[in-house]
């Protein structure tokens, strides 16, 4: 996926039965408050990420950073799950979340190299023409660090679980944002 300097970013997919134990300690950790998960068990956990394994319209995958796992990312079309009814979505939009895992070593600028990676890894499906994120209106950190590769935020808009702020990022403004002409 992405060699950065900071070391070999690659996503593999999620094994919901393998990886919630992983993933547990990553989504109950308070560093992941916005995850919304704090509380969950594992049984939750590993319950949460076979329905996304079972859903035709979502995926989830391990980010791995030199070969130990390092991140968590969801793809989903907006069309069937997360957004459905909060916006018209148009042709190649595709849904995006991202954890980084929490670490009490962290590498400056690791977070920025993994969403660059994770934003490559969508962008490089051809039918990809804009990537959605919908972040919790209270995740300043998240919105500044989205809005370094291009994304612009549009409008809050209500979500049942949190009032999310809708952003967009086209394939154009995420080259703009690494320097690259179009």
């Amino acid at each position: 996926m992405s060699t950065q300097i900071l070391g070999a970013l690659s996503l593999r997919p999620l094994d919901p039965l393998t990886d919630a134990e992983l993933l547990h300690s990553w989504v109950t950790h308070p560093k992941a408050a916005h995850w919304m998960m704090l509380d969950a068990r594992l049984e939750d956990v590993e319950r949460e990420y076979m329905r996304i394994a079972a859903h035709e319209h979502h995926d989830a995958f391990i980010g791995m950073h030199d070969g130990e796992p390092a991140f968590l990312m969801e793809r989903y079309d907006p069309r069937y799950v997360e957004l459905v009814g909060l916006y018209e979505p148009e042709p190649g939009d595709v849904g995006m979340h991202f954890l980084v895992a929490p670490t009490d070593t962290p590498v400056h600028g690791f977070t920025r190299a993994v969403i660059t990676a994770v934003m490559e890894s969508l962008f490089a499906d051809p039918r990809t023409r804009r990537v959605v994120v919908e972040p919790d209106v209270t995740n300043t950190a998240v919105h500044a660090l989205n809005e370094t590769v291009g994304f612009v935020p549009v409008r809050e808009i209500q979500k049942p679980e949190k009032r999310a702020l809708l952003s967009f990022c086209t394939r154009e403004q995420f080259l703009a944002s690494r320097g690259v002409a179009i």
